[in-house]
């Protein structure tokens, strides 16, 4: 293993990729989000056919950036917590989507801000009834990242990707799949089971044709995604500096119950 935020399972021809901070909601910090780039880069191996993200304990798929972690930083630089997020994560998602593999996100709790983005940038997204999904960015004060600007209105549509965006509510699993944002949603003592037979099926198919299959989907509908990426990555950047994300952080944090957002 790269680092114990992220574990790695291959077996039968299936990757499985574990987000394991639990006690965190296995929200991202650098190590996680290395861990991630390198649990990747192993699936080009051939005797790998399809791979699962999926997060530790049943809480949580991912539930975002762990804000609380730029502490560890010199008087709190998110500055320089941002960059060490965003760079690798721009890796990351371009790698998910260049890998010639189908993956699938086992969304298994909470899918929260980058854990939305994760789970936008994998082939077929599978939750439980009892997951909820929300978009959080512009609830804290600050703009997608991980790719989900150019992700999820593709797979949601303009219309309902501005309402996530504008109005920040959380969408529950049903809603999820009246809008496309999952395939399938199951009783949440039959994810795991469903999960393993969706992947034994995708391992077990032609698989150089789904390599073609996602090249072809990419070019026609994420023809911008690396230029997207750093876009993203200037966006947050210059979000982290200004008092609506701070309000956010204090909100986030526990510090306040409710932002003052004045647009500076």
């Amino acid at each position: 293993m790269f680092n114990d935020a992220v574990l790695l399972n291959k077996e039968n021809g299936i990757a499985t990729i574990t987000m394991n901070r639990p006690k965190f909601n296995n929200a991202l910090d650098a190590d996680m989000m290395h861990g991630l780039v390198w649990a990747f880069q192993q699936c080009y191996d051939p005797d790998i056919r399809a791979i699962v993200l999926t997060g530790a304990g049943e809480k949580a798929f991912c539930f975002g950036g762990d804000i609380a972690s730029a502490a560890k930083y010199g008087d709190g630089d998110l500055q320089a917590f941002f960059r060490d997020l965003t760079v690798p994560a721009a890796r990351l998602i371009a790698d998910m989507r260049k890998l010639p593999k189908p993956i699938i996100a086992s969304v298994n709790g909470m899918c929260v801000g980058a854990g939305l983005s994760f789970a936008a940038a994998c082939d077929l997204r599978i939750c439980h009834s009892e997951v909820i999904f929300k978009q959080a960015y512009t609830g804290v004060g600050i703009c997608k990242d991980c790719g989900y600007s150019q992700m999820v209105p593709v797979i949601i549509g303009l219309g309902r990707a501005s309402e996530l965006a504008f109005l920040d509510e959380v969408i529950p699993a049903g809603k999820a799949l009246e809008w496309g944002l999952v395939n399938k949603v199951v009783a949440p003592d039959e994810l795991a089971a469903a999960t393993a037979k969706l992947a034994a099926r995708l391992a077990n198919g032609p698989t150089q044709a789904y390599a073609w299959s996602k090249a072809l989907l990419n070019r026609c509908l994420l023809p911008f995604l690396e230029g997207q990426l750093e876009l993203e990555r200037d966006g947050v950047m210059a979000c982290s500096l200004t008092d609506d994300y701070k309000e956010g952080v204090a909100v986030f944090t526990g510090q306040k119950k409710k932002p003052e957002f004045t647009g500076k």
